[in-house]
């Protein structure tokens, strides 16, 4: 069994995310995600509009994810791949090179990600779309 493992933050679920998960589920049998933490987010500066709660029913929910994990730290990551048996670790190309450190014990794949959507991109159009 090929364990597929990638982490984001997840918010304003839209089509890039369920490309990717799509493309992950391609790579293996299993698809497991560390779903930052509102904590972490906060750590990293940025703010979220759906709670991580919320974000895991969601990624839950769909059809490519079999398990979900918080994401509370940047070094987690080694724990993660040994605990959850990854045989891939995934992300999009945006974060070429930067996890590199785990290819001792795991693939490493960088993904592109789906053109002209992002959730930054959603906020930033949800507000500056005239109020009805």
């Amino acid at each position: 069994m090929t364990t597929v493992i990638t982490y984001g933050t997840f918010d304003l679920f839209h089509v890039g995310h369920v490309r990717l998960l799509k493309r992950l589920a391609d790579l293996g049998d299993r698809v497991v995600v560390g779903c930052s933490t509102d904590e972490f987010n906060r750590i990293k500066g940025k703010s979220v509009a759906i709670p991580y709660d919320q974000r895991v029913e969601i990624l839950l929910a769909c059809r490519f994810v079999n398990h979900v994990f918080p994401e509370s730290n940047w070094e987690q990551k080694r724990e993660d791949v040994l605990r959850e048996g990854a045989n891939i670790f995934a992300m999009g190309d945006d974060w070429a090179g930067k996890f590199d450190f785990l290819s001792d014990i795991v693939k490493v794949v960088y993904l592109r990600r789906t053109e002209g959507i992002s959730s930054t991109q959603v906020k930033v159009t949800v507000r500056e779309s005239p109020k009805q």
